[in-house]
Formats: structure tokens, sequence, C-alpha cells
């Protein structure tokens, strides 16, 4: 059953859950268990607070009220044994126990109220409940004993001098020391267990990440749960899958490449023969030529842009020093050339080769139409940002999805001298979304197109 909320309720509980959840599976699997753990031991020392514990105090007090209670019973009628009376409540109750006539309470009470004033609660309700028409009050000593409760009478003062543990349980330090040891060590071991799964899943991420950037791990081996375990055999499987997939076909495209590039070249040596200028058929040496120097350039830009996806091992690859080995290559155009960087980490993961045609691709671009390059590198502890900048004519925005499909050109004609076969940017897009980034086209602030590339690190 699904429950449908207003909109602005879904959204502030979506921001909420955004806020307030953590985003680790880790954490969250923490917050599941330690929750409810929280929860069981608050409600666990509540009802102890509440049944035993709160039951036992009451006694406490009842029992300590009623030993009081009856020696000043037996002061009252036997006042003559006041000596025997104490040190029968010495021994049996251990209990201190003092008279004080009238004329002496008062500054027995002002002694009194130096110390501190203990409230308890049931110690109180007792007390009055055993002496209505006296007044009582209750106080901690420094020595031992350390509880002194006063009961004060129409006939005297009545000083009881006890120890505090005659009115509290010390079975509830027993009882919270048990409960948060056992809450730590269920705790320590959900830690442990739930490190171990968690770390699988993230060996299994970082090897999926790792295969998509062309980074072949073969130390990867599933463990954990069952379903972690299964999830880790289906993504080597898929892998594996993938590559023989790849290697398949960059064969059987290594073939079509040498079938077509003998009769091809048998047809530019029987062009070669033939002589110059129209034959007596009517047709043209120089435009036969050109046709086959066309189908050859078609088929090497297809054969690249497949070449694209495979087979190159990954590597440190610097590119700052890329970027300038591929603009020294137009340092002879008449194109204006800027470059910038901020000088931070420029090293990334990644093929060189399959990057280095991505970049020469997109600044070749740019150095084709326009008459001023800008090429800037960025770079900070996440990610990587190449931007390259021209003041040509750009590209239609409703046209810069279209431009990365493979042979798609801008011009209707497929001349070769107004721009390639439409290879470039998917063979840069194909090379740069390999290696987990994304490429991204707007209007560029010197007035052309803007390319940025961003690889994260």
């Amino acid at each position: 059953m699904h429950l449908i909320f207003p909109k602005k309720m879904e959204d502030s509980m979506r921001w909420l859950k955004f806020k307030l959840l953590p985003r680790t599976l880790f954490f969250r699997t923490m917050l599941l268990i330690f929750i409810p753990l929280i929860v069981v031991q608050v409600v666990s020392i509540i009802a102890f607070f509440d049944g035993s514990w709160g039951r036992v105090g009451k006694r406490l007090s009842t029992n300590l009220t009623s030993n009081m209670a009856f020696a000043i019973r037996l002061t009252e009628e036997a006042p003559d044994n006041l000596s025997e009376i104490k040190n029968l409540t010495s021994q049996i109750f251990d209990m201190e126990f003092e008279y004080y006539p009238n004329a002496e309470k008062h500054k027995i009470m002002r002694e009194a109220k130096e110390q501190n004033k203990l409230v308890t609660g049931f110690l109180e309700d007792a007390l009055k409940a055993q002496f209505p028409e006296a007044i009582t009050s209750i106080y901690m000593g420094g020595g031992s004993p350390d509880l002194v409760v006063f009961v004060d009478t129409e006939d005297g003062l009545y000083q009881f001098a006890t120890s505090s543990k005659n009115i509290f349980s010390s079975s509830i330090f027993g009882f919270i020391a048990w409960m948060v040891g056992i809450s730590l060590l269920l705790f320590l071991v959900a830690v442990l267990f739930l490190r171990i799964q968690v770390r699988s899943i993230a060996d299994l991420a970082t090897a999926a990440e790792d295969f998509g950037k062309g980074v072949d791990n073969k130390n990867f081996k599933p463990y954990g749960s069952s379903e972690v375990r299964r999830a880790g055999i289906a993504f080597i499987k898929m892998k594996e899958r993938i590559q023989r997939q790849i290697s398949e076909r960059t064969q059987m495209l290594a073939g079509v490449s040498h079938d077509l590039r003998t009769p091809l070249t048998r047809m530019k040596l029987q062009l070669a023969m033939l002589p110059d200028g129209k034959g007596e058929d009517g047709l043209n040496k120089e435009e036969f030529l050109q046709d086959v120097d066309e189908m050859e350039k078609m088929l090497e830009g297809y054969l690249s842009f497949v070449s694209g996806e495979g087979g190159e091992p990954s590597g440190f690859v610097d590119m700052n020093e890329m970027i300038l080995s591929i603009l020294n290559k137009f340092r002879n155009s008449k194109a204006l050339i800027r470059y910038t960087t901020n000088d931070q980490v420029s090293a990334i993961q990644g093929r060189e080769q399959a990057l280095k045609r991505a970049l020469t691709n997109i600044i070749g671009n740019a150095f084709n139409y326009g008459n001023t390059v800008s090429v800037s590198l960025e770079s900070n502890n996440r990610k990587l940002e190449v931007t390259v900048d021209d003041d040509g004519p750009g590209i239609p925005p409703d046209k810069r999805e279209d431009v990365f499909k493979a042979f798609y050109r801008i011009e209707d004609s497929r001349n070769k001298e107004t721009g390639g076969v439409g290879l470039g940017l998917s063979i840069a897009k194909d090379i740069i979304v390999s290696h987990g980034g994304k490429i991204e086209l707007a209007d560029s602030p010197i007035g052309g197109l803007r390319v940025l590339i961003s690889i994260p690190l």
C-alpha cells in the first residue's frame, strides 16, 4: 500500500530524509541497529524504575521509618532507659539514635542547617505517613553514617543517623552497568560484521567503476553475504561477456579493414595508370580518386571510432603534458592559442592514447572552425576539467546532442573539404564516458563553441 501525500509534504519529507539520514549504507544500517537498541534500553530502565526499583525503594523507606517509630515509642514509654534504647537501635537496626528536649533542639537544628539537604521522595512520603503530626527533615552528613533524619515532635527532637544504603537499592547501578555493557558488546559485534558486509559491496562498486574506466581489476573476488557474492559473480560474468564481445568485434573490424584496404589500394593503382582528364566514356580520373580517398577516410574514421572502446591498458596520464603536446601540433596554424592551468593535480588514471585521440579531435575542431582557441585545465581533489573555447560559428543549441551521433554532420555534404565524416565528437564522447566522465557543449565567452570535459579523479 502506497500512501499519497500532498506535493509540499512529499518535498519536505524528501528534504528531511536527505538532510537527516546518513548517505552511506554502513551508517544507515548502524542507525537501524542503534535506534531500536536505545529504545529497548530506555524502555527497560523505565520499566525497572517503575517496577522493581520503585517497590524496593518504598519498602526500604517504610522499614526505616517503622524502626524510627519503634525507637520513639520506646523512648516515650520508658524515658529512663534511653541509653539502652540507643544500644538496641544501634545493634538491631544499624541506626544511631539521639533525643533532645525542646530546650536544646533549636541549637541542634541550626547546626544541621549547614549540611546539604537530601530530597528523597520515597523517604519523605514514608516519614509523612508515619509521623503526620511531626515536622521531619532529611540531611546528608559528610561522614559515616551519612543520612541524618530529624523528627520534631511536641515532646522533643529525635535524631536518627544511618547509612543512605538503607533507603537506596544498589541494584540499579548494577542493572545499568549490565545494560550498557551488553549494549556496547552488541554494538561492537554489529559494527564488526557490518563493516565486512559493507566492504564487500564497496569493493564490488570499485571494481565496476574501474571496469568502466578501462582498468581491469583482476584481484577482485566476490565475498560477503550470499546476495553480494551473487552480484559479484554476475558482474564478473558480465565483464567477461563484454570483453569477449569487444575482442570479437575488434578482430572482425581488423579483418574488414584488411579486406577493404586491399581492393581500395588496387583501385588507386589502376586509377593512377589511367591518363589524366576525361576518358572516352566521359568519366574523370580526378573524381574517381576523390571518391576513393573519401572511402578511405570514412573507413579510417569508423575504425578509429570502434578502436576507442578496447584493448589499451590503463595507467597514469599527465593531462597537462598531453594538452601541451597536442597544442604544439597546431603552433604553425594561423589561429591564436591560449592555454591556462591552475597547477593542481593533472595526473589521472586512464588510457593515454584514447584520451589523446579524444582531446585531439576536440582541439582540432576548434582550430578548424576558429581563429582564436583557448584551452584551460582545472582540477581539484574530486575531478579534472578541460575547457576548449573557440570563436568560430559554434553549434546551434538544438543540434548539440545530435553532433555526438556517429556520422552526423551539420553540413549536408560529406566533402572532405567541409569537415570529417562526422565521427570526431562521437569518438571523443565515447572515450570520455568510458573514463567515467562527461562532455558538454555550450556557448563560448569568446563567441563560438565551448566544450567542457569533466573526468573524476
